[in-house]
């Protein structure tokens, strides 16, 4: 039944994909040049992430969507199992957000010029001005019900289990005073992980915890670290 999959994702799917990508690209450069890119810059992705997990037959869940408030900005912490999990956080987590990313991604031709328009947020670490700089950008972008959706792995795992979590989302919340919400990805790195080139059938589950206030000091972040992973963990099924 594999082999059936992968003749229909290859031959099939990933045309399908391409067009769709490339026309969802141009609706979001186009909308954004118009004007709202609040709006363009999030709906046309998130029907992007939802029709690449119908073509490619991964079903999505979530729990937990009644404890987010869509007016309250947020920071989002999600593990990171695998390729899909990208598109089953644009597609399903029902929260006006922007990404942090690494800067490289931005030279990715066309989707890199996207995600600019979209006004995702390219980390630069390059120089402590650039990281200030990332900081401001942020903090501009974040109001209004905006939120941030960040991967404290900073990478998909090699495993399936979680890496050590680096402290940027957590220092994010603290400078600007916004809850933390757990979010939890189970399911996506048996649908495609890091070592694999294409995906499987499967279904992901998005769990939404409940928010965490923002650390008080620097002294708490360590502490909001411990509770936002051992959120995290507790809706993996292990």
């Amino acid at each position: 039944m594999l082999v059936l999959y992968y003749i229909y994702f290859i031959f099939i799917a990933c045309p399908l994909l391409l067009v769709t990508t490339v026309l969802i690209c141009l609706t979001i450069i186009i909308g954004t040049a118009i004007g709202n890119g609040s709006f363009w810059g999030y709906y046309p992705a998130m029907i992007w992430g939802k029709i690449f997990c119908l073509l490619s037959l991964v079903r999505v869940s979530v729990k937990g969507r009644e404890n987010i408030d869509k007016l309250t900005s947020y920071v989002f912490v999600a593990n990171h199992q695998g390729a899909y999990d990208i598109f089953s956080v644009y597609g399903y987590l029902g929260h006006n957000f922007k990404w942090m990313m690494k800067k490289s991604l931005r030279k990715i031709l066309l989707v890199g010029y996207t995600c600019y328009k979209c006004g995702h947020i390219f980390v630069d670490r390059s120089s402590p001005a650039a990281i200030r700089s990332t900081i401001e950008t942020a903090k501009e972008r974040l109001r209004n019900g905006m939120s941030l959706v960040v991967f404290p792995e900073g990478s998909r795992t090699f495993t399936g289990k979680m890496g050590t979590f680096k402290k940027g989302a957590y220092q994010l919340a603290l400078e600007f005073n916004l809850p933390l919400v757990p979010v939890t990805i189970d399911g996506s790195f048996k649908v495609m992980p890091r070592t694999s080139k294409l995906p499987r059938p499967g279904h992901i589950v998005l769990t939404i915890h409940k928010p965490i206030p923002a650390p008080s000091d620097e002294a708490a972040r360590s502490e909001v670290m411990d509770l936002t992973r051992t959120a995290i963990e507790s809706g993996l099924n292990k």
